[in-house]
Formats: C-alpha cells, sequence, structure tokens
C-alpha cells in the first residue's frame, strides 16, 4: 500500500467517495474513514480481479496508482533480461486493470493510471523503468479513442518522498537535495501533491487521453 495510493484513498474519501481500496498487503494501509473498505488482491490475479470487480461495481472511479512490479535498475548492456522482463509486470497489472474494470465503469467514468516522469527522462540506470512507464503512457492514448465517452489518463510524478529512500534525517534531507538540485522547483513532492493530481485527473471532465506532470517540472531541468 504505496504512499502515493494511501493519500489518494483519503482525499477521495474526503470528497465523499465510497472507496474500495485493494492492496496485497492491506493491513500496511493504517486507519482508514469509515466509507472506505479495504480488499486484499493481487492487479496480476485476473481470476480474483474479475470476482471483485464484479462484487463492488458498477462503479465512477477507476485508479491504479501501484502494481507491485518488479524495478530493475541499472546499465542496460549489464542488466538481468528476466529481472527486465518482470518490470512489466505493473504494465500487466495495469492492463488488468483497465480491462476488466471497463465493463463496470459507468459512461462517465474515469480511469487514472501512475506512469513516473523516467518514461520521458530517462537518466542512465533507468531503461526498465522508462520503458514500463512509456507503455504505460502509450496504452492510456490508446484506449482513450477506443472507450469515449469513458476517460482515461495518466498522473506522472516525479520524485515524491517515500519509505523507498530508507535514509533519515539530515542524510535523507541530503539525499533529496542533491538529486533534486536541477528541478526547476528543487525538493522531492509530497504524496498528497502526487495524489492532487490524480483527483484533478478525476474531476475535469474534460480532459482524456494525456498525462499531467507533478514532477517539480523535472523535464525540463
Amino acid at each position: 500500500f504505496c504512499r502515493v495510493q494511501r493519500a489518494a484513498t483519503q482525499q477521495l474519501a474526503a470528497l465523499g467517495a465510497n472507496v474500495v481500496a485493494i492492496s496485497r498487503s492491506p493491513e500496511k494501509a493504517g486507519e482508514m474513514p469509515e466509507n472506505v473498505t479495504l480488499e486484499k488482491c493481487d492487479v496480476l490475479d485476473r481470476d480474483a480481479m474479475s470476482a471483485l470487480f464484479e462484487a463492488h461495481g458498477p462503479f465512477d472511479i477507476l485508479v491504479s496508482a501501484a502494481t507491485g512490479g518488479a524495478r530493475a535498475i541499472g546499465p542496460f548492456a549489464e542488466m538481468d533480461m528476466d529481472g527486465y522482463k518482470a518490470s512489466f509486470d505493473k504494465l500487466w497489472g495495469y492492463s488488468n486493470v483497465v480491462r476488466l474494470g471497463l465493463e463496470h465503469l459507468s459512461d462517465s467514468g474515469a480511469i487514472v493510471l501512475v506512469s513516473g516522469s523516467p518514461a520521458r527522462h530517462c537518466n542512465p540506470g533507468q531503461v526498465a523503468i522508462s520503458s514500463v512507464g512509456g507503455a504505460v503512457e502509450a496504452m492510456v492514448r490508446g484506449v482513450a479513442k477506443e472507450i469515449k465517452p469513458k476517460r482515461i489518463n495518466a498522473m506522472s510524478p516525479g520524485l515524491i518522498d517515500t519509505p523507498m529512500v530508507s535514509l533519515e534525517g539530515d542524510a535523507r534531507d541530503a539525499h533529496y537535495d542533491r538529486i533534486t538540485a536541477k528541478n526547476l522547483i528543487p525538493r522531492a513532492g509530497t504524496a498528497d501533491e502526487a495524489a492532487q493530481g490524480i483527483i484533478f485527473l478525476i474531476q475535469n471532465d474534460f480532459v482524456t487521453g494525456t498525462v499531467l506532470d507533478v514532477d517539480g517540472g523535472i523535464l525540463l531541468s
């Protein structure tokens, strides 16, 4: 249960939505509002996802923020190709969510996926992450043409302060200062800021088939 997923769940609940949040580890979600139902499910399990959608549909909003895919990092010429292939579990997870969820989504409904700035700002060692993110964004553009009037978009976060960085205190601050120094907004973003991008894509009925960058200007750095 990642921080962005948690923040988006809480913001949707605060807006009055009845939210069903799924995770392979729902116990990690912590305390949630009364209008949030937590379910244990793996988005790579198509049968389980179909059953979950059948049980909780129909719905107006479908958000997939985390899929548990591996993150193969390192020079492509030295990369373990099984690790590279496993990175695409993120794409298959999103594909399952969209393909199986569509029939339960209202005609005025909105889908939001989460990609990431490496899709279009690939640093050395990020080829796998960039490849997957690029595929997710391409899927959004293609699917948008086929599902109208339903909408689908992606939110692409830059560096977000998450527990994936194990440093603490001054060392953590120094790490973020160093790697965001060239960003137009030189700091890590917060999960709440990323989730606000998801909420925008849900609420704005005139946006579909596009990517919203919530990245501190990293694409321009």
